[in-house]
């Protein structure tokens, strides 16, 4: 196969609506992996080392990270505007970009990752473009959404006192996020199930969250759905992913193993493993072996090798 080495590092892409995306190509080889993050709203940072990290794992791969559309290295457009928060704010919307970045970057026959929210995209994308694909990974990332807040709810009553949870659902009830006691006790959470590793490299002197975009779609923090997101449920849609596909979920996360295995059970080609010490960032977490997991995945499909 002949290889094609894209440039590396940043590229600015524009596309058809005339907005920019900030893009970003690391590593080298004919194997090409397309990164989407989470959030929504979230970047592409801890995807920044997936290259070196694959390469120490002995293999050579392109991978491409993006920030999606309100992101913070991407254009962010005025939501304010109801026209464009209508326009832009949907599934359709992100689910479409993703092929329009494909397109622009000029790949095919490729791997396609997301993590969280990156993770439904993966699922739409792998049922609707799954020609394009050699591959899918789906990355800490349920088919329905009733489990997961099943799931967040749990590890709330926990972790917390029934006090402390009590106090969480009054703020909660009330709308005052901001509450420093509130606050606090979501930090609790986010340390044990969301970011247990905070490495410097990607932390910032500010926020990098588009508000906005999450917001419409999730809500205040990642215990409490809002938003758009209230209505996912993929399930019925599991049966269209066709490709090869590795389910990956931390041990220690906000999203139940359990619905993880279903869904290992309803993608016809499908493999589940997990992450020891993980949490929803396990690529951070506990690196050596999430990527042992990914390689393990790819080289499987392009040596025709795949089982489940």
């Amino acid at each position: 196969m002949e290889e094609f080495f894209m440039k590396q590092g940043t590229t600015i892409i524009t596309l058809d609506n005339g907005y920019h995306l900030w893009t970003n190509t690391q590593g080298t080889g004919d194997i090409h992996l397309l990164a989407l993050h989470g959030g929504p709203g979230g970047n592409h940072e801890y995807w920044e080392d997936t290259a070196k990290q694959l390469a120490k794992q002995g293999l050579n791969v392109q991978v491409h990270m993006y920030d999606q559309l309100g992101s913070w290295y991407s254009d962010q457009p005025d939501y304010s505007d109801p026209e464009i928060a209508k326009k832009y704010l949907t599934y359709d919307y992100f689910l479409d970009e993703v092929e329009e970045v494909r397109q622009k970057l000029g790949i095919d026959k490729f791997y396609l990752i997301g993590q969280s929210w990156g993770g439904a995209l993966v699922q739409m994308y792998a049922a609707k473009y799954g020609d394009h694909l050699k591959g899918a990974i789906i990355s800490s990332m349920v088919d329905n959404i009733d489990e997961y807040v099943e799931s967040i709810n749990h590890i709330r009553e926990t972790v917390l006192s029934a006090d402390q949870v009590a106090y969480m659902k009054q703020v909660e009830a009330d709308g005052n996020y901001d509450d420093p006691k509130y606050q606090s006790y979501v930090d609790i959470l986010n340390d044990g199930y969301v970011d247990r590793k905070k490495p410097a490299a990607i932390s910032h002197l500010i926020s990098t969250m588009a508000t906005d975009v999450y917001g419409a779609f999730q809500g205040d923090n990642e215990f409490v759905i809002k938003g758009k997101l209230k209505e996912w449920n993929f399930r019925s849609h599991l049966k269209d992913i066709k490709v090869p596909t590795l389910l990956t979920f931390g041990e220690h996360e906000t999203m139940p193993l359990a619905t993880g295995k279903k869904m290992a059970e309803l993608i016809p080609h499908s493999r589940f493993v997990t992450t020891p010490e993980g949490g929803h960032h396990h690529m951070i977490d506990n690196a050596p072996v999430y990527y042992d997991h990914l390689a393990t995945f790819i080289r499987d499909v392009e040596n025709d090798n795949f089982n489940a």
